[in-house]
């Protein structure tokens, strides 16, 4: 690999710590190089083992200015070992590494935390199910910070320490679903310097009915002699109208257990009334532990800030990356290859040269390389 033109060169030099997982006398093609190739290919749109292969071939004589490739392109069987042998945690550990150097988290940074099932990562005959793959989103930078694979006999609850282990959360607000609000993962936080907004249903037990209870007590009176705060936002389009009215209450010392969850500061409701022309209106109300100070505002941007993880991350890598229909499947492969997809992402997310859509910037990416360059670089 020559650094002095390599277009991915700041990149691939966090991935150099990696231990080669291949019987040293049969290699024929370098670690790098096949990592290289692969994130180049994911990025202009190759999303099987017989892509990647051919895109190196349409590409070689591009490729080989800045990597060695001493056999020429690897096949698709030799990228496909590869994947599937390569230690998931030293990739991300390489990924971290990476994303340090170019994510500048401010101070009230959201970062939301969810997952996401790759649907076709299943193999039936080897009883493998589909694996689940919990991801951090930082909302103002619009990056992937992190992810971990659930284990296959346990839930988002057990994976959600993990990467919270991983991260820089200081000064930072984590949102997270109702399956992750955990009186540990609240702690969790807390103790990295983080903020938490977290999302109550029916499976927090005694929390999520006393919280419901407080609100309604609060309309009942009218709020007399309970400090609150309130706001309401509106929008208009497509034939619908929705009202989002948002309220938070300090009262928590009313509430049952409420010493048991570290930094819990205030509790707050959001009810949704949506409005489509010729229907009934629907109304549906969440309820949150907060940790964090600050108005109302504050609580209502954090919250519209992780909805963006679905939008932004979940929804763009099924349409522009396909990822669900992916049938990488063998050992370690779909789970790094979810991160190389996360990779290619953050990529063309930081690049803002073309005002596109990902789709479109996959596609640009592929007919120009000095285009793809550019993202490399990003």
């Amino acid at each position: 690999m020559n650094p002095s033109i390599n277009p991915s060169a700041s990149l691939l030099e966090h991935f150099e710590s990696i231990d080669e997982p291949r019987t040293e006398y049969l290699i024929e093609h370098q670690l790098l190089d096949i990592i290289a190739i692969t994130i180049c290919a994911v990025i202009c749109g190759a999303e099987s083992w017989v892509e990647i292969e051919e895109y190196g071939y349409s590409k070689q004589e591009w490729l080989q200015k800045f990597l060695a490739l001493p056999n020429g392109i690897p096949s698709r069987d030799t990228i496909r070992r590869l994947f599937s042998q390569l230690d998931p945690k030293q990739l991300q550990s390489c990924f971290l590494s990476w994303i340090k150097t170019i994510a500048q988290l401010t101070q009230g940074e959201v970062i939301a935390i969810d997952g996401k099932t790759l649907r076709h990562s299943y193999d039936k005959g080897k009883n493998k199910g589909a694996i689940h793959m919990v991801s951090a989103w930082a909302s103002q930078n619009s990056l992937v910070l992190g992810q971990v694979k659930v284990s296959e006999k346990s839930n988002e609850i057990t994976a959600i320490p993990q990467l919270l282990k991983i991260l820089e959360i200081q000064g930072c607000i984590v949102t997270i679903d109702a399956m992750g609000t955990q009186k540990e993962i609240a702690q969790e936080i807390i103790e990295r310097g983080g903020d938490y907004i977290l999302s109550l249903k029916g499976n927090q037990g005694n929390i999520h009915q006393d919280v419901k209870q407080l609100f309604d007590w609060g309309f009942k009176t009218q709020f007399e002699k309970i400090p609150h705060e309130a706001c309401s936002t509106i929008n208009k389009g497509h034939g619908r109208i929705e009202i989002r009215r948002h309220w938070l209450l300090s009262s928590v010392e009313h509430l049952i257990d409420a010493q048991l969850w570290s930094g819990l500061k205030r509790v707050g409701l959001i009810e949704s009334e949506r409005r489509i022309k010729g229907q009934l209106p629907t109304i549906e109300r969440r309820y949150y532990l907060l940790s964090l100070d600050g108005g109302v505002e504050r609580f209502a941007q954090a919250v519209r800030s992780h909805w963006r993880i679905e939008n932004q991350l979940h929804w763009c890598l099924d349409v522009a990356f396909n990822e669900d229909d992916s049938r990488i499947r063998s050992g370690h492969a779909p789970e790094n290859m979810a991160l190389i997809r996360h990779i290619a992402l953050n990529l063309l997310g930081q690049e803002t040269s073309v005002q596109a859509g990902k789709k479109a910037k996959r596609k640009k990416a592929g007919w120009d390389n000095d285009y793809l360059a550019k993202v490399l670089a990003a």
